[in-house]
């Protein structure tokens, strides 16, 4: 049972990156699932989110309108896409998947995200 991610990588201001994570073990349409950072320094930030059950979505302010989180069932995956980027969104990036019913939550291991000039 794992969450492994990819995708991540150094861009410049106003580039786009997409990170994925795909789950083995389980099926990520029964989770919540989202992304976390972490940049050097400070505190873990909850940066986007999916219900499991009615699809609802939550962002940061901060990332609002420039990143896009979505989950593809049939491949197991979720995914965040990543536009606009700023020097700010540097950081460590983990995905999550977290269920109440099931009294189970995974985390996928840390993508680095850089951006800058």
């Amino acid at each position: 049972v794992q969450l492994q991610a990819s995708g991540g990588g150094s861009v410049q201001p106003g580039g786009s990156l997409r990170l994925s994570c795909a789950a083995s073990g389980f099926t990520l349409d029964q989770y919540t699932i989202g992304w976390f950072r972490q940049a050097p320094g400070k505190e873990r930030e909850g940066v986007a989110e999916i219900s499991c059950c009615d699809s609802t979505t939550y962002y940061t302010r901060s990332v609002r309108g420039r990143f896009t989180i979505s989950r593809d069932n049939a491949k197991n995956t979720m995914s965040l896409q990543m536009n606009s980027l700023k020097p700010e969104d540097t950081g460590a990036y983990y995905c999550f998947a977290k269920s109440t019913t099931f009294r189970k939550e995974f985390w996928g291991q840390g993508t680095q995200v850089t951006v800058s000039s």
